[in-house]
């Protein structure tokens, strides 16, 4: 039984003279990061995907090992080069009660452009030109030529009914009048920063959920939500820190659940004429932009000792990082090396492009996005000090840091990003190909680089529908960003939850969600 279940058990045993049959079992979960807006084209951000995914359900859905499976779409395929049919699945009611159909898909792409998010969610639409009806469960894409990888992004394609309107935004849904879904659990409550409180939808087309109703509660201080655990307040917390993996494993009344993850934390260098915060040398603002040569970057990148972020900072909880995705990943390039540490030789490289005494640089990074984000930053700011530059390092609530980021007002940052749609497509054409609103590609390309020979080979890429020759087109583009330093990986991170021993079966996620309905009690 679950803390949860022995709290509501007084409540229940209190009713049975009353009411033989009342029984109840809650699932109260602390997670160090909850979503910002009810609304899910607001942002994609992983912490709001994985919150809304409870009452949303999107057209393609992934496993815990991030491999497609069906969601509201049944089947799917292209019937020519430019055209895509999804089949959608049958006998699916919103929570309002009426049934879902294509006319609800159609609308759900068309309105993603129209919201206005700190992070856009055009990313996942990007090769849509136009979509059609063809029946009530049957919906037809045309794309923007070929589009191979479209089904990978429709993983993100959170669906609402046609019924919202365009015109629905924050209000609407944050006080629940839209915050109609067809997915697991109903919204009942969200309070900024606090509780989301959801409960079963009865009528959940795979079947209802385990718990009766599920409270996500945001608590972004570690130590806080360690204390929540050990103090009953909470089932299950996620981003269990470093400093305390090895105290839970080691305790016999606690039980961890361990993963590797997608997420890899990247430093993003502007290479823009001018940088958005000065670069100094005693004070005095430099000439041109040192991060747009390539001696510098790879001066940063020489700097960073990645075995001592792995087991000192985080603690054994991540890998070395060479490039901006996991190993096995479509696109994933095995010509790219380790990446060396070499001070000496980072520092010869500064001294040749003209700064041997180093610089003064602000670094900007998130503290709440990812766990050791903070540290990480931290720790890098102290290896860039023995090359010899001065690094303001600050680490921000995402809150603060992301919106910033987006109107592009730091010189470098680091954050972390992982690659959903397990293909290269997703990540570099986001990250690191020349911004381009009518491709849209660029769209999370804050440094301003721009690469024609990256551009022509990743273009190629997405326009080859052959998988073999698409996959070395996507590796030759990611030697290419990865050579230029675009942008600079470090690590890639581990996840770690926490529950109390013999209480609850979880399947441990690469995408690091904590997905309430894939969640039971331990017999």
């Amino acid at each position: 039984m679950t803390k949860s279940f022995l709290r509501s058990a007084v409540t229940a045993l209190a009713l049975m003279a009353a009411a033989p049959s009342v029984y109840a079992e809650d699932l109260i979960i602390g997670l160090r990061a909850g979503p910002d807006s009810i609304d899910p084209h607001w942002s994609t951000l992983g912490s709001q995907a994985e919150a809304l995914r409870h009452i949303y359900d999107t057209l393609v859905d992934v496993d815990d090992k991030l491999q497609l499976k069906p969601g509201l779409a049944v089947s799917w395929e292209p019937i020519d080069e430019t055209t895509w049919d999804f089949k959608i699945r049958e006998g699916v009611k919103f929570h309002d009660g009426t049934d879902l159909t294509a006319e609800d898909v159609k609308f759900s792409i068309e309105r993603i452009p129209e919201v206005t998010g700190p992070m856009p969610m055009t990313l996942y639409t990007k090769y849509v030109d136009s979509v059609e009806v063809v029946d009530d469960y049957t919906l037809r894409v045309h794309t923007k030529g070929k589009a191979p990888a479209l089904p990978n992004d429709f993983t993100r394609l959170f669906v609402v009914p046609s019924e919202t309107g365009m015109e629905a935004r924050n209000e609407e849904f944050n006080s629940g009048e839209a915050a109609i879904g067809t997915g697991p659990y109903k919204f009942v409550s969200w309070q900024p920063k606090g509780d989301l409180v959801l409960e079963r939808f009865d009528d959940y087309w795979n079947g209802p959920a385990a718990w009766d109703k599920v409270v996500r509660r945001e608590i972004p201080d570690d130590a806080a939500r360690v204390a929540a655990l050990r103090s009953g307040e909470v089932d299950l917390i996620n981003y269990v820190p470093a400093s305390d993996y090895l105290a839970f494993k080691n305790d016999s009344d606690l039980e961890t659940f361990v993963s590797d993850s997608i997420y890899i934390l990247n430093i993003a260098p502007s290479v823009k004429d001018e940088e958005p915060q000065p670069i100094t040398v005693n004070g005095e603002p430099v000439d041109g932009n040192p991060l747009q040569d390539l001696r510098v970057r790879k001066a940063l990148d020489l700097a960073i000792n990645r075995d001592v972020l792995v087991n000192v900072v985080l603690e054994g909880l991540g890998k070395p990082a060479n490039q901006l995705m996991p190993e096995g990943f479509f696109g994933y390039s095995d010509d790219l090396p380790t990446r060396e540490y070499d001070l000496e030789q980072a520092k010869a490289l500064l001294a040749e492009a003209g700064y041997p005494d180093g610089f003064e640089i602000d670094f900007t990074c998130t503290n709440n996005r990812v766990p050791g984000d903070a540290v990480v930053c931290e720790a890098l700011a102290q290896m860039w000090a023995r090359l010899g530059l001065k690094v303001n390092a600050q680490a921000l609530n995402g809150t603060v840091f992301f919106p910033a980021a987006a109107r592009e007002e730091y010189t470098m940052t680091m954050s972390a990003w992982g690659t959903l749609t397990g293909e290269a497509a997703y990540t570099y054409g986001a990250l690191t190909h020349t911004k381009d609103a009518e491709k849209g590609f660029g769209n999370f390309n804050r440094t301003g680089y721009s690469n024609p020979e990256f551009d022509k080979v990743f273009d190629e890429g997405t326009q080859t529908l052959d998988a073999d020759q698409r996959k070395k087109l996507y590796e030759e583009a990611s030697v290419i960003a990865m050579e230029d330093r675009a942008m600079i990986p470090t690590v890639i991170l581990q996840t770690v939850w926490a529950a109390d021993a013999d209480t609850l079966n979880i399947t441990p996620r690469v995408d690091q969600e904590t997905r309430a309905y894939e969640i039971t009690p331990a017999e």
